[in-house]
């Protein structure tokens, strides 16, 4: 629902992804880098490279930051980490690693049977099998760190590690790929979908007939289906600007807001009454209203997230801002008699964060 939701918020209307002068996705684009004249001596050392790289050896590479070190953090740390390290060894951070412990080196570079790290965590030559309690490695992270070792044991430095977490690395427009068919790629977006059809022997789909892009553009954009005069006005006019013509009446429709703020609202468990046996009704339809208007404002989603968190909060806060707190009022309440007022007053809360944490996190 959350992705749905993000998605309702385009940087710019969605017909201009066909042009290419307006495309956001010339953000792919540039210049094509000149490649270097290739010397017959830079060819030869790269030949030799290439020859001892463990690709070319048949090793499959294992990536230390998503494949090791979270086996590491969980397994290890509790006993080699930042707050103890039994027998002189810290596996927290590269230089203590590479020290090893009381025993000497973990590892020998490329060699997974004489690298003691790999003996323990396999149970090797009446070693004790770490880690000793709890339930041993499974063989798949064994073999994976065997992997690693046997390629050279590559562990970033500990500065460039925290800071080359896929989620602290922004995100970087890839260029498109050059297809086969390079006339039915209409804007980037196509060559990235080409490309993988070509890799598995799939030619793309021919385009839909007027009437049924039509009728996908309109339960797409606005969740009504085209009436039968709207079709014959499209198909009255068979030119390309038709269908963005289209587009952009049906972004500017009150409706594209009402279609759109339904899987937001069933994030926000947005209901009309209270929940429990009696289910009264209680009037929170202000929230709905500011949802479906911010989408048809297009509103910024960091705005967006905003104002329904801590719109009160803000300095000089409008009443629309207050409203959009509705969020936070969306939790079922028990109003029968005898309820306990503490314990309902708490499973609100809980519910709240709940929520809150589920769509923002």
């Amino acid at each position: 629902m959350f992705a749905t939701a993000l998605s309702c918020y385009p940087s710019r209307p969605i017909h201009q992804l066909n042009g290419a002068a307006q495309s956001p996705f010339r953000w792919f684009g540039g210049e094509p880098m000149t490649r270097p004249l290739m010397v017959s001596v830079a060819g030869i050392v790269f030949s030799i490279f290439v020859t001892l790289t463990p690709v070319a050896l048949g090793l499959q590479t294992v990536d230390f930051q998503n494949e090791i070190l979270p086996v590491l953090q969980q397994h290890c740390y509790r006993c080699h980490g930042p707050s103890e390290q039994e027998a002189g060894l810290r596996l927290d951070r590269k230089t203590g690693a590479l020290e090893g412990g009381d025993s000497g080196a973990l590892w020998v570079a490329g060699d997974r049977n004489s690298s003691l790290l790999y003996q323990r965590v396999a149970g090797l030559d009446d070693l004790d099998q770490m880690p000793p309690d709890g339930e041993p490695l499974s063989g798949e992270f064994i073999e994976r760190i065997g992997r690693w070792i046997d390629g050279g044991a590559p562990w970033p430095d500990d500065e460039s590690t925290s800071k080359k977490h896929w989620a602290y690395i922004a995100p970087a427009r890839p260029h498109p790929p050059a297809t086969t068919d390079t006339d039915w790629p209409i804007n980037e977006i196509d060559h990235f979908i080409l490309t993988r059809l070509e890799q598995s022997g799939i030619n793309p789909s021919p385009p839909a007939e007027r009437a049924r892009l039509l009728r996908r553009v309109y339960l797409d954009l606005i969740g009504l289906p085209p009436t039968v005069e709207e079709i014959d006005a499209f198909l009255a006019e068979p030119g390309p600007s038709a269908y963005e013509t289209v587009v952009d009446r049906l972004l500017a429709s009150k409706h594209y807001g009402e279609r759109w703020a339904v899987p937001w609202l069933d994030a926000a468990r947005y209901a009309d009454s209270n929940g429990y046996q009696a289910d009264q009704y209680r009037e929170v339809w202000p929230y709905r209203d500011w949802v479906v208007n911010a989408l048809n404002a297009d509103m910024p989603f960091d705005q967006f997230t905003i104002e329904q968190i801590a719109g009160d909060l803000l300095m000089g806060s409008t009443t629309d801002q207050k409203i959009a707190t509705g969020f936070h009022r969306q939790t079922t309440c028990n109003v029968e008699a005898g309820v306990d007022p503490e314990e309902n007053r708490v499973n609100q809360i809980i519910d709240r964060v709940n929520t809150t944490g589920t769509v923002w996190l």
